[in-house]
């Protein structure tokens, strides 16, 4: 079978910034208890008129521009997002018009934050197989309207954004390696909205912390490699602590990890996206690197890949 592998990245980061004092007028916390158990500086709340499939379709052209993909060649979309603009239509059929991807199937995925995860692995089953050529995946969230601001364990975490990738077929030598998707629904209500986010925080620390490790290291086994051939981590942007374990368990230096969490706190579905385009535009993956992306979220769902980055 082909392999499938990424094309191009694109982001939509754009909103209203949100410093960690912000909060400190409201909730019992502060700009010190914030930082130290999260790692999150600031995050960005996309401005009222945005909403999701905005976000989307802006990341969209921006993924499709760096790939050199033109709308009409995509033969499928795929949304990863847990706050779309309606219950229905999906946010991948409203992009679809807009972006003027006519030949394009078009459907969402619901899995938080391993959503993108998820999203990319869908893809390239289709890629494999030699069914679709091209295919758009995008992660995009805007959490800022399911939290609940009077909840200082949750209120401080969330931001909004989108990140868009293009998947095709690539070389023997590039592309995904190995994938792992998983989940535990006996931890649903560990973390959940309805309407607004509430979570179990202890839990699901513990859950991704242990996660995330197993899964780094599976990847890695899967795929014949041993931790040692890890040339780049992009981990989900949730809590940099967390991040911090799964890093350790592949033994990679600092500088071998994604980190934009203080920047955009947890956005979920869009988080690992958006930390390629700020990692590949730093110059800091290359053509040719082993790189695994892993993330965890709601379900209690997880998800992760092993690539050779490139095309």
């Amino acid at each position: 079978m082909r392999r499938a592998g990424i094309y191009g990245v694109g982001r939509y980061t754009d909103g209203k910034v949100v410093k960690n004092s912000e909060f400190e007028q409201s909730l019992d916390t502060s700009d010190e208890w914030i930082r130290s158990r999260t790692g999150i500086e600031q995050r960005v709340f996309a401005h009222d008129d945005i909403n999701t499939s905005d976000m989307s379709y802006y990341a969209a052209l921006d993924a499709l521009k760096n790939a050199e993909v033109d709308p009409l060649e995509l033969d499928l979309i795929v949304v990863a997002s847990v706050t779309g603009d309606y219950l229905f239509p999906s946010v991948s059929t409203l992009i679809q018009e807009r972006l003027g991807a006519k030949n394009a199937a078009a459907m969402d995925v619901g899995a938080a934050c391993a959503g993108f995860i998820y999203g990319v692995v869908t893809a390239s089953q289709f890629i494999q197989t030699g069914t679709y050529d091209k295919i758009l995946v995008v992660g995009a969230e805007k959490l800022s309207k399911v939290t609940n601001f009077e909840d200082r364990n949750t209120a401080v975490l969330f931001g909004d954004g989108a990140g868009a990738a293009v998947v095709g077929p690539v070389a023997d030598n590039r592309g995904i390696v190995s994938f792992e998707l998983g989940a535990n629904g006996a931890g649903a209500d560990h973390i959940k909205a309805d309407p607004k986010i509430s979570m179990n925080g202890r839990e699901v620390f513990k859950f991704a912390v242990r996660q995330m490790g197993d899964t780094c290291m599976n990847l890695v086994e899967k795929a014949n490699l041993t931790k040692d051939d890890v040339d780049f981590l992009v981990p989900h942007q949730a809590n940099i602590r967390i991040m911090e374990a799964a890093r350790q368990r592949l033994d990679l230096p600092k500088e071998k990890m994604a980190e934009t969490v203080h920047k955009y706190g947890n956005t979920s579905a869009a988080s690992i996206p958006i930390a390629l385009v700020e990692e590949l535009n730093d110059g800091k993956i290359k053509d040719g690197d082993l790189v695994v992306m892993v993330g965890f979220g709601a379900g209690l769902a997880w998800g992760g890949i092993a690539l050779y980055w490139g095309r």
